[in-house]
């Protein structure tokens, strides 16, 4: 099976880095190809231009770099997306891959009767968002309300058509021990290497 990992983290000592590792040694020992779109070392560029938004409207991307996300997104059985929330929120790196690479035409198009959307990436079987964060989950939960969960997978991928989506969320990940953050990781490797 073949998995996109799009991983947003610009410090190469980050924990959301060891889960990209652990999940990336899981995926490999149970035969899968993996392929990674690191936003930070891409350089990916998240705000919207005048041009992205006509590329936009006409369902034709135009920056070489989206095309080429695009490309790999529709080769994709299994797609993966790890960041940490920042402000209750994803960074703005992921926040641009969602605006600006998951194109309509690409990725989903408008339902012929005019009412929702169609998921068009006939390959994808499931989405998976890892984040980590250093709220306890359940003052995320409570008082914030889970914002990830609203904006990720129900605001984009399941109103899009896309189903099989999962949150995997590391919290109070600062105050946490060492050895329950290995553990995390090994827990990752093991979910991974028996991804079906």
């Amino acid at each position: 099976m073949r998995t996109l990992i799009v991983f947003n983290h610009p410090y190469e000592g980050s924990y959301c880095n060891a889960i990209l590792h652990a999940v990336h040694k899981g995926l490999q020992i149970g035969g899968h190809e993996v392929d990674i779109i690191h936003l930070d070392n891409d350089r990916f560029r998240p705000a919207m231009t005048k041009a992205d938004l006509k590329a936009f409207v006409d369902h034709q991307p135009i920056d070489p770099q989206v095309i080429d996300y695009s490309e790999r997104l529709r080769q994709t059985d299994h797609l993966i997306f790890i960041f940490p929330i920042w402000w209750d929120i994803m960074p703005a790196m992921t926040k641009g891959f969602i605006d600006r690479v998951l194109f309509p035409g690409v990725v989903y198009d408008h339902h012929p009767r005019g009412f929702g959307l169609v998921p068009l990436l006939d390959n994808l079987k499931s989405i998976t968002m890892i984040t980590t964060m250093n709220k306890p989950k359940l003052m995320y939960s409570l008082l914030i309300g889970n914002l990830i969960r609203k904006a990720m997978l129900k605001s984009v991928f399941k109103a899009m058509g896309y189903r099989n989506l999962r949150w995997i969320s590391f919290t109070s990940v600062k105050r946490v021990s060492h050895e329950k953050r290995v553990r995390w990781l090994d827990n990752l490797e093991k979910q991974f290497s028996t991804l079906k």
